[in-house]
């Protein structure tokens, strides 16, 4: 049977407005870590959003921590970035194990999570910032779209998965209405304009309301290596919608062909399906 361990730092215990914690889920015991990835969740998520993605990647070898969301403060957007940058500078730094951080090291982030870290990708305008070899930009959310109502009609924004609208219901350190909040438009700005040529791999569902189809694909377009997969009836939290399964093996399949310079490992000669 596969030894599957998940570790939550002590500063996990802290409360919400703490910014220092992060929670590790460990590969099986005896692999070698095949790479590090960094999760950033978006507006009202926590880190036990992502337990159930840090665990499967986990299983596959790879290093996973995942971080508090960002503080992105509309009246200082800078400053906040910067305080994000060195925040996960210093996560990066503590994944190191005795051969240090295992590379490739590759931040995934979700909503203004996402956002922020295609944010810090701007060429020196952030030198705290760690240098990844990719980023995973998952649910970027479009300029105008914002979620309100009820708590269960931000469920049916987010997710059709039971399993993630149990899990987002029953953490009382999930803050409602989140999604309504108003996004700052030079987080747009620079995350939708970008250039930098770190590997992409953007992932969007066709049932995200929040979505832009239309600027992601300019964007996914503009860059020299980037990939956009379109995740077939996913809402918004296309990471842990009920395609999560399909939606962690897209992810697998971009950490494994990074390692051999973006050559996929394998392709499709013919198929009927």
């Amino acid at each position: 049977m596969t030894d599957l361990t998940s570790r939550t730092d002590l500063s996990d215990r802290a409360g919400p407005a703490d910014h220092t914690g992060h929670t590790d889920h460990l590969g099986p015991v005896g692999l070698r870590t095949r790479a590090t990835v960094v999760v950033v969740p978006g507006r009202g998520e926590t880190r036990a959003t992502y337990a159930r993605l840090g665990a499967r990647l986990a299983a596959d070898a790879y290093r996973v921590r995942v971080v508090d969301a960002p503080d992105l403060d509309a009246g200082d957007l800078h400053g906040a970035l910067d305080r994000f940058a060195a925040r996960l500078a210093a996560a990066v730094d503590g994944t190191a194990a005795a051969d240090g951080t295992v590379r490739p090291l590759v931040l995934l982030g979700a909503d203004t999570g996402a956002a922020a870290v295609a944010a810090l990708l701007a060429p020196g305008a952030y030198p705290a910032a760690p240098a990844p070899d990719a980023v995973v930009l998952a649910g970027l959310p479009g300029r105008t779209a914002t979620a309100t109502g009820p708590w269960e009609d931000e469920l049916d924004v987010r997710t059709a998965c039971p399993v993630h609208r149990s899990t987002l219901t029953d953490d009382d350190r999930v803050r409602r209405g989140s999604l309504g909040d108003p996004v700052p438009d030079a987080l747009f700005d620079a995350a939708y304009g970008g250039a930098s040529a770190v590997p992409a791999l953007f992932l969007v569902g066709d049932a995200d309301p929040l979505a832009d189809l239309d600027a992601l694909l300019r964007t996914a377009t503009s860059l020299p290596r980037a990939r956009l997969s379109v995740v077939r009836g996913a809402h918004h939290d296309v990471l842990n919608d009920t395609q999560h399964r399909a939606v962690a093996a897209e992810i697998v399949a971009f950490l494994e062909a990074l390692r051999d310079a973006l050559v996929p490992a394998v392709a499709v000669r013919i198929s009927a399906w």
